[in-house]
């Protein structure tokens, strides 16, 4: 008997055990579900509301601030098979709403119609407003729709929510890869109690919870926005048909930052060019000049076919497969260091490196850091690198591409690459989103397994120790330093084509930059590029300064300590 009434206790105590966990699902995670779908029984059945989840921004001290949020309002609208006085009715509304009469009587006057809307979004005040009119033939329904606190703010990346004809859905961006977390279905609220908890409690103790929820990035407000105010002062300054920036954590792939300009309006993107809504930071490829030739460098140290010692003999101008490359500015230097390969910028030098090491291994390298496979970073349309040159046999294509001409990659794929050298020869993941918050109340953090090792440790910190003496020695003749800093940084110049036409045009050039600080240790590397600056050639002449004012920027946000005495320059080599 006692028995029996202990298992009794147990069953009424597990009873209410799962009663109470209920409640707190009904009452504090899906209780504004259940309020939403609640209203929705007792408005217009025309009424077009949807609820989703929200996109965050993570500030540098983890506060979590609003980039994509569901907002709450009212729709008014008319019926005008039963509305007797157009005009009438205009003359009440337009003392409340900011009409136009010829649009309004138009509407009013389309007896084939029973609903047509004249004004969303307005809140409460405004309707209270409408309600005393006792309109007949006017209605008021709740509407949600889609908020973007920033703006323009990241606005490529963050994508915004539209209609495909009868479909409304994540278009762009993260709205669009992540639609499956974002997107809310409120037939759920009606679920039977018990399935609805059981798949509740599932789900809590799942490794793997899936479902709705939010969704928090790496995207830190203040950086991108410093990031894409200097992204449009380039514009401004050189004339560039577009330019790009990542600022991405090298050693595990979080992006701080990414940035395209022109941008557009998330609020107001359908007045905007339909072309500024993709994101070309991960769907463009482009060939990105001399800023390969410290991955060419490290693939030399790597494979022990030169140090920084080594020497080359430079001719200025040389032939292979009966086809003609030169130095940037054709000059024959005698002979020359590896170091000064990197600081003078030498074609010739990059050539040698890569012909040295042979076409197959130069490849393999090229290959084992990411080029031409897609990152795997969460955004949609990610593109993939044009490298069809590296399978060739003849010394032509991999000279180029030594130099980073006859190869062209997606902006991403070349910050993973150039990450690869700055963490220590890791491969990493790219990535915009931190974790997830699920409507079940648990959270799941981002996770990515450890990338291959590309090149030694020895190779990363030794490639590090060359670009560090470009910036101290060579960057605008040594006057670029950062003083307390090491960076390691090296600039691009690519000549371009015309898409479509054979060769290169003279005088088209994109302007590319890559940093990383502090060198040894760093928390940041920082890559701009820009297409087309009108009279000028080279890029240091346009994207030194915007560097360095991200690199003196971030240093002084995140209060970076010094990792070197002041006066310390590296000697050169």
């Amino acid at each position: 008997m006692t028995g029996r009434i202990r298992f009794i206790s147990v069953i009424i105590i597990l009873m209410a055990l799962i009663i109470s966990i209920r409640l707190y699902f009904v009452q504090i995670v899906d209780g504004e579900a259940f309020v939403s779908n609640a209203e929705r029984q007792n408005i217009n059945e025309n009424t077009i509301s949807y609820d989703r989840g929200d996109v965050y921004f993570e500030s540098k001290d983890g506060e979590n601030i609003p980039a994509a949020i569901s907002r709450s309002g009212f729709t008014i609208a008319i019926n005008p098979q039963i509305i007797k006085d157009p005009e009438g009715v205009y003359n009440s509304l337009s003392k409340i709403l900011v009409l136009d009469r010829s649009s309004f009587l138009a509407k009013a006057s389309n007896k084939s119609k029973v609903y047509d809307e004249i004004a969303q979004h307005l809140n409460s005040e405004t309707v209270d407003k409408i309600k005393t009119l006792n309109l007949y033939g006017v209605t008021i329904s709740t509407d949600k729709w889609r908020f973007y606190p920033g703006g323009a703010l990241a606005s490529n990346v963050i994508g915004f929510v539209a209609y495909n004809e009868n479909e409304l859905a994540g278009r762009y961006g993260l709205e669009r890869y992540y639609e499956d977390i974002l997107r809310r279905d409120p037939s759920k609220a009606y679920n039977n109690f018990f399935a609805q908890f059981f798949s509740n409690v599932e789900d809590s103790f799942s490794a793997n919870p899936q479902g709705e929820g939010n969704i928090i990035t790496s995207v830190e407000p203040s950086v991108q926005l410093f990031l894409e105010n200097e992204l449009k002062n380039v514009r401004e300054k050189w004339g560039s048909d577009e330019a790009g920036g990542i600022i991405i954590n090298p050693m595990n792939g979080e992006i701080v930052a990414m940035a395209w300009n022109p941008s557009f309006d998330l609020n107001d993107f359908k007045s905007s060019d339909v072309n500024t809504f993709g994101n070309p930071m991960v769907e463009g490829r482009y060939e990105m000049g001399s800023i390969v030739k410290a991955l060419t460098m490290s693939i030399g140290l790597d494979t022990g076919t030169v140090t920084a010692t080594s020497t080359y003999y430079d001719t200025g101008c040389t032939t292979l497969n009966s086809e003609k490359i030169c130095n940037y500015d054709g000059v024959a230097r005698g002979v020359i260091l590896m170091q000064q390969v990197l600081n003078q910028s030498l074609n010739l030098g990059a050539a040698h490196v890569a012909l040295a090491v042979g076409n197959e291994k130069f490849a393999e390298y090229m290959k084992n850091f990411g080029v031409g496979t897609e990152t795997g970073i969460d955004l949609p349309n990610e593109g993939v690198g044009l490298i069809s040159n590296l399978g060739s046999k003849r010394q032509i294509e991999i000279a180029t591409a030594a130099y980073g001409q006859g190869v062209a990659f997606t902006p991403i794929e070349t910050v993973r690459a150039l990450s690869t050298i700055a963490n220590g020869g890791i491969l990493i993941t790219p990535h915009i989103v931190k974790s997830i918050k699920y409507q079940n109340g648990l959270t799941k953090k981002t996770s990515f397994d450890i990338g291959k090792q590309v090149i030694k440790k020895e190779t990363s910190e030794e490639i590090t120790r060359m670009l560090i003496n470009v910036v101290d020695k060579a960057l605008r003749g040594g006057t670029a330093t950062t003083p307390g800093y090491s960076v390691a940084a090296k600039t691009g110049t690519a000549e371009m084509t015309d898409e479509g036409k054979p060769g290169y045009v003279p005088g088209k050039y994109l302007h590319s930059f890559f940093g990383y600080f502090p060198a040894y240790n760093p928390k940041f590397l920082v890559f701009l590029f820009h297409i087309y600056p009108k009279g000028v050639k080279y890029a240091s002449e346009t994207l030194t300064d915007p560097f360095l004012n991200i690199t003196k920027f971030l240093i002084n946000y995140y209060q970076i300590p010094p990792d070197r005495p002041e006066d310390v320059i590296t000697k050169t080599q």
